[in-house]
């Protein structure tokens, strides 16, 4: 008589149980709608306000759009899986869902997204900026170059990473100022085991204060074989492109003690030459002189404003020399020799145009008698 109370109450147990697993698969389906929907309309409403400010001329709010799209998307569908999850508690008994270990979630999902943002702001301005600088657009005002933008970018991101990493260690129990405690001890150690890697740090920070060269120039070394362009700057190391392009790796330490040339930063280039005429044309080296001197006065590659010198130079043992030295206005190398050709041939121009002639390597036989045998 008892077992049909028993039938009873199981079967209504079993229709609780299916009427409470029905209400937490709509709970969820509402859960997993709202997010979706939440994401969509917010990124409609980030996209709307991203084309109307794309219409200015400040590079900042296309930077800050750009770099919350993401961030915000993912902080959306992660705040919604974590309130499924938390409606979830009441329906699976697990330690995963109690609401200490969702809050500390909440609080790394929030500090990572944050830090994932401002990363990402601070690598599309340095782009931005990058673009205005190669465009010419940011050199009126500012002294910022490139080199000067990637150093200021890489220490932003560098703050961003390790300020939210100081921010997360509470999350996880691990007190800063212990931590401090330790890395003071521990710096001592660290120091003296990587003294090469902060000596190539301290010359990447005197490269980027003192800034002997940037990104783009030509520098060469007379000390050691080094001669080509600085592609990157690093805190550890610079690469230069040699002229047959070999990448170059060159720990910033070395330029603490090296001399080094940067051609891309001369302000004219030079023309020296030694020209040498025949010595039977010894009367006209007057006139050639002044003329050659009045072409490259009247010339305008030349800049007249540098030392122009234009004189007989001496006696050679085949020629009678004269030597032009002068400075071309531009610094490009392929612009620099086709002035440099141009000013040769109007030399052999002017030479010509006088009847004189270049001279070449020769002897003279004077007074030479050549005794011949008699027949017999």
């Amino acid at each position: 008589m008892d077992e049909v109370p028993t039938l009873e109450r199981l079967e209504q147990a079993l229709a609780l149980d299916n009427m409470g697993s029905m209400g937490w698969g709509i709970e969820l389906f509402a859960v997993v709608t709202l997010t979706l929907f939440g994401r969509y309309v917010a990124l409609r409403l980030l996209g709307v306000l991203q084309r109307q400010f794309a219409k200015t001329t400040n590079l900042w709010d296309d930077a800050l759009f750009d770099a919350a799209y993401k961030p915000i998307s993912w902080f959306i569908l992660i705040m919604g899986l974590l309130w499924a999850v938390d409606i979830s508690e009441g329906y699976i008994d697990s330690e995963l869902f109690s609401i200490q270990n969702l809050s500390i979630i909440r609080q790394l999902t929030f500090i990572f997204l944050i830090m994932y943002f401002l990363v990402r702001f601070i690598s599309l301005g340095e782009a931005r900026l990058l673009e205005r600088i190669n465009d010419g657009a940011a050199k009126d005002e500012s002294t910022l170059d490139a080199t000067t933008l990637h150093a200021l970018a890489k220490l932003l991101r560098l703050s961003v990473i390790i300020s939210g990493a100081l921010v997360a260690l509470p999350t996880f129990g691990i007190e800063i100022t212990a931590l401090l405690a330790f890395g003071g001890v521990g710096g001592i150690a660290v120091g003296f085991a990587a003294q090469d890697l902060l000596s190539n740090f301290f010359g990447g920070l005197m490269i980027y204060l003192d800034r002997p060269f940037a990104i783009g120039d030509w520098i060469r070394s007379p000390d050691r074989e080094i001669e080509g362009t600085v592609e990157t700057i690093g805190w550890r190391l610079t690469v230069v492109r040699t002229f047959d392009k070999r990448p170059l790796y060159i720990p910033n330490s070395i330029f603490n003690k090296l001399a080094l040339e940067n051609p891309s930063r001369m302000s004219n280039r030079r023309i020296k030459e030694t020209i040498g005429i025949r010595y039977q044309d010894s009367e006209k080296m007057g006139v050639i002189v002044a003329d050659v001197k009045a072409m490259l006065q009247n010339h305008e590659a030349i800049d007249t404003n540098q030392t122009l010198i234009v004189n007989f130079n001496g006696y050679g043992a085949s020629s009678l020399d004269f030597f032009i030295y002068t400075f071309t206005r531009t610094t490009n190398w392929i612009q620099f020799h086709e002035i440099k050709q141009d000013i040769l041939l109007k030399i052999v121009e002017i030479v010509h145009r006088h009847g004189a002639d270049f001279a070449f390597p020769t002897t003279t036989l004077d007074g030479l008698e050549v005794l011949r045998p008699e027949p017999g």
